[in-house]
């Protein structure tokens, strides 16, 4: 994550009604089909939930979160991955690193979203996913001057660099493919 609000509380981000909203699973689908990714950079992991999901099925998975002590909790629970210190805007990776570079409602997190989806695409060899709140007010989520539009999303993934892009509404988010 950048400089954004951060979560604090574990219990929070792994309630059961909020892990249902995620649709973990049905997005890591999404994000792998077609594509033969072996490498996931997890960028503002928190408590590894996506992290945990892709470690599931097999991939090499390093996640990415401004916490400790949110990734603390991930290593405790996903002990196959990879996590480590480190900002949505200042990757410490080497270009191509990674077939899958994912974002999961962390992009209105950040203080400077262009930058985020810029390093996304730097690291990144194939794709970037990005998982947000859609620009409506709901019960879960952050409060609507904190979301994002999906125009401003689709905008800045087109200057960040990426080719292909693709918004996709699932019940209660948006996934967005970000090809390279």
């Amino acid at each position: 994550m950048g400089g954004g609000r951060v979560y604090r509380d574990v219990q929070g981000l792994r309630a059961p009604e909020r892990l249902a909203l995620l649709e973990a699973d049905r997005v890591a689908s999404i994000c792998l089909h077609d594509h033969d990714v072996r490498t996931v950079l997890d960028i503002g992991t928190g408590s590894g939930v996506f992290a945990e999901v892709f470690s599931g099925l097999g991939l090499d998975v390093t996640g990415i979160d401004i916490q400790d002590s949110m990734l603390e909790v991930a290593r405790k629970l996903i002990p196959r991955a990879h996590f480590q210190l480190g900002t949505s805007e200042n990757l410490p990776f080497a270009d191509g690193s990674f077939d899958l570079c994912f974002l999961g409602l962390v992009l209105h997190e950040s203080s400077r979203p262009l930058r985020a989806l810029r390093e996304a695409h730097r690291v990144s060899a194939v794709r970037a996913a990005v998982l947000e709140w859609p620009y409506r007010e709901g019960a879960m989520g952050p409060p609507l001057k904190h979301r994002l539009k999906t125009v401003d999303v689709l905008r800045r993934a087109t200057a960040a660099g990426f080719s292909r892009i693709q918004a996709i509404s699932l019940e209660h988010l948006v996934l967005f493919l970000l090809d390279k």
